[in-house]
């Protein structure tokens, strides 16, 4: 019996047989006709006879591009997507692709150093304990024979100078800060889901979790937040174009545990310094990371908005599909520290130094946030605006 690869003659005019396209794709004839079969990569011609696969020379940069985005990681689901797109589309959606990538893989990069931290201390406090020692279980800045850690807080939302609704949503308690930025028909209904879902979660109960307890929490609540996204914009004409960003902390005593997705964004004010806490999950600064963009042009960027995560009504089939994974990591908090959270309807228009007086110079919680919202429609106001402040205090 012939091996398939064997020429056909003139049949075939200037096609090749699967073994020498192989060769000259660097592929195997195996994966080959498994790409075959998925759609991914069809022969020119197959012989009615013998059903030998035959290519055309020309296939082969079309071949290769399959093989690197397999060495990439992509999905061959994704990679079907991509394949068919011209070449300036096709860039567009690898670009989305490793940047979702990247930010995955920082976050796991975030949790495991946290979770090497935290393991080194418990090894070094278990090593220094005697044995008639009693493990109160205590941890974070409060310290031993400190008072107890506390958070005052504000939130605020505001419609914005041009926006005719307010898809955007805040909320601040003793357990829970977050904002969410709603968009799309079912906007509004999203961001108020996603901070519904994260209230009854089981963090919220009295007394401190564990470090573990927090992370399984914080998983599960990201995971509860999604699903009542999809919920809420199911009844939508189109569920799969409405979602919400939605940055929120939930407070344990001596912790924050952050739950984070799209572009709302979360700050710190420690020692006079603002530092921005999480990193936007969007295509401009996903560029900016690259280095394509500088912070300068992503100004002006005619997509600013363009969310590679975000919480969705269902996976979309568009040129840049949006992952629905929060990313979730654990803060120390210390007495002092001064938390905002925001939608990009305040971070986009009121630039950092502004931020950072306005939150500086606040007595409290309530004039900050209401000094922001001020800021944003002096600035133009052209979106909703949401905001939270907290303050980490000692208990008296």
């Amino acid at each position: 019996m012939e091996r398939e690869g064997r020429a056909v003659g003139a049949a075939s005019g200037d096609l090749v047989t699967i073994g020498e396209f192989a060769r000259s794709s660097r592929l195997s004839a195996k994966a080959l006709r498994r790409y075959d079969e998925l759609g991914l990569l069809r022969p020119a011609l197959v012989d009615p006879v013998n059903g030998y696969r035959y290519y055309d020379p020309a296939q082969v940069e079309g071949a290769r591009l399959v093989a690197w985005l397999r060495r990439i990681g992509m999905p061959l689901n994704r990679i079907g997507r991509v394949v068919a797109l011209d070449a300036g589309a096709a860039a567009v959606e690898i670009r989305a692709y490793w940047a979702r990538v990247e930010a995955e893989t920082a976050a796991r990069r975030d949790l495991a150093m946290y979770l090497v931290d935290h393991l080194s201390v418990e090894g070094r406090t278990m090593a220094r304990m005697p044995d008639n020692a009693e493990d109160t279980g205590s941890s974070g800045s409060a310290g031993a024979g400190a008072g107890a850690l506390a958070i005052r807080c504000a939130a605020l939302t505001d419609i914005g100078v041009v926006r005719t609704a307010n898809q955007d949503a805040a909320f601040a308690g003793p357990r829970l800060l977050a904002v969410a930025d709603g968009f799309g028909e079912g906007g509004a209904e999203a961001s108020a889901a996603a901070i519904e879902a994260l209230k009854p979660s089981t963090w919220g109960r009295e007394g401190a979790l564990s470090a573990a307890d927090l992370l399984n929490a914080l998983e599960d609540t990201a995971d509860s937040a999604a699903r009542a996204v999809r919920e809420a914009v199911a009844p939508c004409a189109a569920p799969d174009g409405s979602g919400t960003t939605l940055t929120a902390m939930l407070w344990t005593g001596s912790r924050l545990g952050l739950v984070h997705i799209g572009d709302s964004r979360a700050y710190l004010l420690r020692g006079g310094e603002l530092f921005r806490i999480t990193h936007d999950h969007s295509l401009v600064q996903s560029m900016i990371d690259d280095g394509s963009l500088s912070p300068e042009e992503a100004a002006s960027h005619p997509a600013p908005a363009l969310l590679l995560k975000a919480l969705v009504g269902e996976a979309r089939p568009a040129a840049v599909p949006v992952a629905s994974r929060p990313d979730v990591r654990l803060r120390e908090a210390q007495a002092g520290d001064r938390y905002l959270l925001c939608s990009d309807g305040l971070s986009t228009v009121v630039d950092t130094a502004d931020l950072r007086a306005a939150v500086v110079t606040a007595d409290d919680p309530q004039e900050a946030v209401r000094r922001l919202v001020d800021l944003a429609r002096e600035a133009g106001g052209p979106d909703n605006v949401a905001c939270v402040v907290a303050d980490v205090v000692v208990e008296e």
